[in-house]
């Protein structure tokens, strides 16, 4: 059994990997992404996976359809709330605002969270939190939703960017012991989001 561990220690590793912008080409951006994602589970200590478990990760093909043009509204008087988790402790966020985007001529929003505790470390303060929920569930991704990772320059910026094709796993989907976030009701979406990665197929790790 792996010891429980704060939450920003288990996402603090994935900001670089997770900016939601780039260049050069789509696919071979997306590539190189997976590669550094990938890169993360053997130079991090905590990480939940090791070498032989990498092969065991999937993901969907790249898709420019799950890149999508969005709005962003900032909230910005939310009240600070306990985030709950699926080890059933809570960790202090407040909703930093909403993204607003259009996938398949839907319209769709999704709210963006920031750790309260994060956000007193100057260098971990510009970082925002996606947790999602979509119709791919328990099908074709892991049944407690998938997340991506911000920057504040990333929504506030003046054309921001929601790149799905970048959104990951909890570390719980692979091991016990970690402390995973549940997404928000308010961030259910009922559509299938086919991008980004998919379900664990190894043994999960106790």
């Amino acid at each position: 059994m792996k010891i429980l561990l704060p939450l920003f220690l288990l996402i603090i590793s994935h900001l670089n990997a997770f900016g939601q912008t780039g260049g050069g080409h789509f696919a071979d951006e997306i590539a190189q992404h997976r590669e550094t994602y990938k890169k993360d589970f053997l130079e991090n200590e905590r990480s939940p996976l090791d070498s032989a478990d990498l092969p065991n990760l999937r993901f969907f093909e790249p898709d420019e359809r799950y890149r999508v043009a969005c709005t962003f509204r900032r909230t910005p008087d939310e009240q600070p709330f306990d985030l709950p988790t699926y080890s059933g402790i809570t960790r202090p966020y407040v909703k930093y605002g909403v993204l607003a985007f259009e996938i398949e001529g839907r319209k769709l929003q999704l709210a963006v969270y920031q750790n309260l505790t994060m956000r007193n470390m100057p260098q971990y303060a510009q970082h925002l939190f996606l947790p999602f929920r979509d119709a791919t569930n328990d099908e074709t991704t892991y049944g407690g939703g998938r997340y991506l990772d911000l920057l504040i320059s990333d929504v506030e910026g003046e054309a921001p960017v929601l790149d799905f094709n970048k959104c990951y796993n909890p570390w719980c989907h692979y091991s016990d012991g970690y402390n995973c976030p549940i997404p928000p009701t308010e961030n259910h979406l009922d559509i299938a989001i086919e991008a980004g990665e998919k379900l664990w197929v190894g043994e999960k790790k106790h």
